[in-house]
């Protein structure tokens, strides 16, 4: 790393992996909420989009939404809040457990997924299209690989 240009100079010829993830994040949410909105979901806010992801057909339970989005319990459960104030989840107990509550998407819920998944779809089409399928796939595999927890680390 050079220290002759300015720091914002140089995350605009030469960005680390901060910003290229930071970039790519913010153009895939941009997309995927543009898309929400012009199907209805207005009232969807880029802040849901920590949750939406995970949410399964038959219910999942908000501390497995906060492990999996890699957010604090609270938090996830204020969102959790805000998605049943708005009709996009409703809690129920976990038949496995009647202690424990599973946050289960309504059928407004799951056509904001389909939207979201369309998105998705459309979004890493593109990207594929771009620089090629051979080389998106070699992409998403070293993401993940770069993502995947390591034995005895952390």
């Amino acid at each position: 790393m050079t220290t002759t240009k300015r720091r914002s100079e140089r995350q605009q010829w030469n960005p680390d992996l901060g910003v290229l993830a930071s970039r790519l994040s913010a153009e895939t949410q941009t997309g995927v909420f543009a898309s929400l909105r012009a199907e209805g979901h207005g009232d969807l806010e880029m802040r849901h989009g920590a949750v939406l992801p995970y949410l399964d057909e038959d219910g999942i339970r908000a501390t497995e939404l906060a492990r999996l989005s890699g957010r604090h319990k609270q938090v996830v459960g204020r969102l959790v809040d805000e998605l049943e104030e708005l009709g996009y989840v409703e809690r129920r107990a976990d038949p496995g457990d009647r202690r424990a509550k599973l946050v289960i998407p309504t059928p407004q819920g799951l056509e904001a997924l389909r939207v979201a998944d369309r998105a998705i779809a459309d979004a890493e089409a593109r990207h594929a299209e771009r620089i090629g399928r051979r080389a998106y796939a070699e992409f998403r595999e070293a993401m993940r690989a770069m993502l995947e927890p390591r034995a005895g680390v952390g």
